[in-house]
């Protein structure tokens, strides 16, 4: 398979060295390496840059909004955390004129202060 040192993947794909080290440090694109440590780009890294440039471009996608979503597949108990909070968010209830996430946070406050007069 061929590979591409780090100036030849910044030539063919448009994204300087120093970007390609940013993206590798964000765990966006991780190149392969050869023994004496130096980075080696094989084609489906880059794929993944061009795919990479094209979801900026087409969806107005920033790099620390993937890396963020590269941690929630990481991460199973921030998914979780954020999955919640999520659930908690929705901009009206199917059957309710108030905002959902409204409700969820009047129902967060009613247990924070029945578990407080509970311990008093």
């Amino acid at each position: 398979m061929e590979t591409f040192s780090i100036g030849q993947t910044s030539a063919r794909s448009g994204w300087s060295p120093r970007m390609l080290r940013y993206l590798e440090g964000a765990g966006l694109v991780v190149p392969g390496r050869t023994p004496a440590g130096y980075r080696r780009y094989g084609i489906r890294e880059l794929n993944q840059l061009r795919a990479l440039g094209d979801l900026r471009t087409e969806f107005g996608v920033e790099l620390d909004e993937l890396a963020f979503a590269i941690r929630l597949r990481q991460e199973p108990e921030l998914r979780r955390a954020v999955e919640t909070w999520l659930a908690g968010t929705d901009v009206l209830a199917a059957d309710s004129a108030t905002p959902a996430w409204v409700e969820w946070e009047q129902r967060k406050h009613e247990r924070l202060l029945a578990a407080r007069a509970a311990a008093a």
